[in-house]
């Protein structure tokens, strides 16, 4: 009897059963049915921010087709497939189970998460009704944090220098310290930017996009007997130029998570407690601009947003190693997120003398669910579904507007409260055929709640400015899928066809144009439009989806990627005008291609196009984006097996991608070609 315990000199025997790594659950079994793209270390490490590396996935952009490094930071939500892209976003950001979207606007301030401080990333494509709950609407991207490696230390840091003054620098290091393990990431970025109106078009009003951006992030892991407990602090700011002549944008803030985590045996169970804060605060200051571009008059000066989100989720897994004749896995679950927030600006300038009122408005949502998702396999089958319920709320909210002389109330709306209650759900079952062949097909469902910005925030770009809509309603998606994939001999193919509704979809609305005055958005100047966000109608997509890689050699592999949608908007009573058009900065094609090139044990070269077809910049289809191929080129050379020097010149043939276009018809464009060099050390 005795004998059957271990003797205490064992005990280390037991030690890797209890690894210090960040406390988060695997990958789910039922992610493998649906649309899953992952991209690794290798993708991640040649790009210099996160949504840069989210590109190499066709119809995967931010709001408008530029980087984080010189999108307002009000633009920088992302969307996956090409239904409807918008500011706010329609995906939901993940890392390590906390939301990185804002919480007043729900768009992501890219430079929280370096590509260095990544393990790797998921692109889950379909509303993610099951385990991921509120804003994944059109998708989940799910990020995994770098921590120790097997040797109990693990990092890089990656240094660099750009064209028109840029200068970067970004790590991540871990060590192991005994039963605790501290990751540290951080970065450091400075640009003199560039300006987005070029040629005849541009005038003295026109500035250049530059930025100032930095983050910081500490998790501590330990060891809780056989779970870990992960606690991680971040902090962020960029300050950048706005492409006017005074005018400017901040974006900052603090976070704060704590997630206790178990996995789940081969025939056993698993759980996540977690717990997270976030604290932003947004400056965005706007100006109308002259008709010939020389001078500006300041608009708009939203100089401080403060906004709070907090949330708690909680998960029980079960992995079953024989049921039914195969392998069952169930996850319970519940998350609720709550935010608050207020913009603070001062308006009216019409005689540019001065701003003559002041705006306070804002509110509060909370949305909470509980779900059940569960996937069941057996030889070649995967079969996987989940059921969600959620309620959404939108109370105290109010906007009050005064003159800034007198302090006389020139507007006090308390909105009514209001509340909801959405069901969602996803079905969806795989084969393998043999072969390398797998085919699978889905079903799903998700909703997205309007964001505190969208309710709340009127804003301004340019000459036009966009009134907030307290009575928009969550926006909600269904959709079906198919798919075929192949991989087998160095040679991986995939190919899905879609078809999504989004109802209720939140769509900015042209309800004026300018010179002129109107209620509560006051005085339009001459080019410029008034719109409001309005839930308008549907929009249905069908789109096709083809990916390929093969592997020519040891040396060399291709890759490509193309995406087709077919998005339609119909406005119903609510928005006719609306009814057969495209939503906007939703291009029909997107196309990506790659060439990695292993030309000698150092030597390594790569090239990466992107195309995507004409696009339109507004709701009434009137502003086209012309379409635009761009060619990024990278080399590296290997100094020792920890040490790579790069160089590297993106959109390489200096190609005038058009991002936006004033009612005027004056187009602003996406960076220009910009070579930079760097040094990339790893352990």
């Amino acid at each position: 009897m005795i004998q059957d315990v271990p003797p205490p000199v064992v005990a280390p025997v037991a030690l890797p059963e209890i690894v210090v790594t960040a406390a988060r659950l695997p990958p789910a079994a039922a992610d493998a049915a649906f649309s899953v793209v992952r991209i690794d270390q290798e993708v991640l490490s040649r790009s210099m921010r996160l949504d840069e590396a989210l590109r190499s996935v066709p119809a995967v952009s931010l709001f408008r087709r530029t980087t984080s490094a010189a999108a307002n930071p009000t633009t920088q939500g992302i969307s996956l497939r090409a239904i409807a892209p918008s500011g706010a976003g329609r995906t939901l950001v993940l890392l390590d189970g906390v939301p990185l979207n804002d919480p007043f606007g729900g768009w992501v301030i890219w430079s929280q998460a370096t590509p260095e401080s990544l393990e790797s990333l998921d692109v889950i494509r379909g509303a993610g009704s099951g385990p991921y709950g509120a804003g994944a609407l059109t998708g989940t991207i799910t990020l995994r944090e770098r921590g120790p490696g097997n040797e109990g230390l693990g990092g890089v840091l990656d240094v660099s220098a750009a064209e028109r003054g840029g200068l970067r620098a970004a790590g991540s290091a871990s060590m192991r310290l005994g039963p605790v393990a501290v990751t540290l990431s951080g970065l450091r970025e400075i640009s003199d930017g560039y300006v987005p109106v070029r040629g005849s078009a541009a005038g003295a009003a026109d500035t250049p996009l530059d930025l100032d951006s930095r983050s910081a992030a500490l998790r501590v892991d330990t060891a809780l007997g056989q779970a870990n407990l992960s606690v991680r602090a971040a902090t962020w700011e960029e300050d950048r130029g706005s492409g006017l002549a005074g005018t400017r944008a901040n974006a900052s803030g603090h976070s704060l998570s704590a997630t206790a985590a178990q996995a789940p045996t081969a025939n056993g169970y698993g759980w996540r407690l977690q717990a997270w804060r976030i604290d932003s605060n947004l400056a965005n200051s706007s100006a109308s601009v002259s008709a010939d571009r020389a001078t500006t008059t300041p608009a708009n000066n939203q100089y401080k947003t403060p906004a709070t989100g907090w949330g708690l989720n909680a998960a029980l897994r079960r992995r079953m190693a024989e049921f039914a004749g195969g392998r069952l896995e169930w996850e319970l679950g519940a998350d609720a997120r709550f935010n608050d927030g207020e913009t603070n600006e001062l308006f009216s300038n019409p005689t540019g003398a001065g701003f003559a009122r002041g705006r306070r408005a804002g509110g509060e949502t909370a949305v909470a669910g509980a779900y059940v998702d569960a996937s069941w396999t057996a030889a070649e089958w995967l079969v996987a579904g989940g059921l969600r319920v959620d309620r959404w709320e939108n109370t105290g909210g109010f906007r009050n507007e005064y003159t800034l002389a007198t302090g006389a109330v020139l507007l006090n709306e308390n909105d009514p409260d209001r509340s909801g209650e959405v069901v969602s759900a996803r079905l969806a079952v795989r084969r393998d055929l043999g072969g390398g062949y797998a085919a699978r097909a889905a079903a799903y469902s998700g909703f997205r709640p309007a964001t505190l910005n969208e309710l709340h925030r009127p804003f301004r770009v340019g000459n036009d400015i966009t009134e907030a809509n307290a009575a928009l309603s969550p926006e909600t998606l269904k959709g079906i899928e198919t798919g075929l994939a192949f991989d087998r001999d160095g040679v991986r193919w995939g190919a899905t066809v879609f078809w999504n509704q989004i109802e209720d979809a939140i769509v900015n609305v042209t309800i004026g144009a300018g010179p002129g005055t109107f209620p509560r958005a006051g005085f339009v100047p001459a080019g410029g439009v008034l719109r409001q966000r309005q839930n308008a109608g549907t929009i249905d997509a069908w789109g096709v989806e083809l990916n390929g890689a093969v592997d020519l050699s040891s040396a060399v592999s291709l890759n490509a990627a193309v995406s087709w949608t077919d998005a339609e908007i119909d406005g119903g009573s609510a928005a006719a005008q609306l009814t057969g058009l495209r939503p906007a900065q939703a291009p029909e094609w997107s196309a990506t291609a790659g060439l990695d090139w292993r030309a000698t044990d150092r030597l390594t070269l790569a090239l990466a196009a992107r195309y995507e077809s004409s696009r339109f910049d507004d709701d009434l289809n009137s502003r086209v984006l012309d379409a635009a191929v761009t060619l990024d080129a990278r080399g590296e050379w290997a100094l020792n097996p920890r040490t790579t020097l790069w160089l590297a010149a993106d959109n390489l043939f200096d190609t005038d991608v058009e991002v936006s276009e004033t009612g005027t018809g004056v187009a602003g464009y996406g960076p220009p070609r910009t070579v930079s060099v760097g040094l990339r050390l790893s352990y």
